[in-house]
């Protein structure tokens, strides 16, 4: 659904002039930062352990060929990396990452700031805090799990499009892609 409304591109697969009409899926359309500025227009969410944009497209707009919107207005282009991974697969990643038996050894040591904002805003938000040296004064040590599962919660925590929206920003994604 998603591509079949991208304008089509004559290509030659081989380079030997013999071309196939596919979708120009260079072609790209932004969320205007008005719009995804607009908190009315948008609804919080957390992702589920192994939950997908097809899920939740389905259960929050009755169509899982929706997930695309999901994607595109939370600015996610890369499904394995910027979507939240299960369980096994972010453990299986851990290991890939950082090597057998090191996924729970040190990453980098913080410590909270001394100026500017130093409260957090919620459980996942660590912008209270900054990298130091392990010889400063009482550092908080991260782990590679640590650090890897910060990012996790990042992914996890999305904005959905208030299903009254939904056929407008289709409509407007119709028109801008064409052109």
């Amino acid at each position: 659904m998603y591509f079949s409304k991208f304008p089509l591109l004559a290509y030659s697969i081989k380079g030997d002039k013999e071309y196939k009409l596919l979708p120009h899926i260079l072609r790209r359309v932004k969320l205007r930062a008005g719009i995804r500025a607009g908190s009315m227009i948008f609804d919080s969410y957390d992702v589920a352990d192994g939950e997908k944009p097809e899920d939740i497209a389905f259960k929050v707009y009755g169509d899982a060929e929706f997930h695309w919107v999901i994607l595109l207005t939370n600015n996610i282009t890369d499904r394995y990396y910027q979507w939240p991974m299960t369980q096994p697969d972010f453990d299986k990643f851990l290991t890939d990452k950082y090597g057998a038996g090191n996924e729970d050894t040190i990453h980098h040591y913080e410590t909270t700031k001394d100026s500017g904002r130093t409260t957090s805003n919620g459980p996942n938000d660590y912008s209270h805090r900054v990298e130091v040296n392990s010889t400063h004064d009482n550092p908080i040590l991260v782990t590679n799990r640590d650090y890897e599962e910060r990012i996790q919660d990042k992914n996890r925590a999305i904005q959905l499009l208030d299903r009254r929206y939904i056929k407008t920003f289709i409509s407007e994604f119709n028109a801008l892609i064409r052109n």
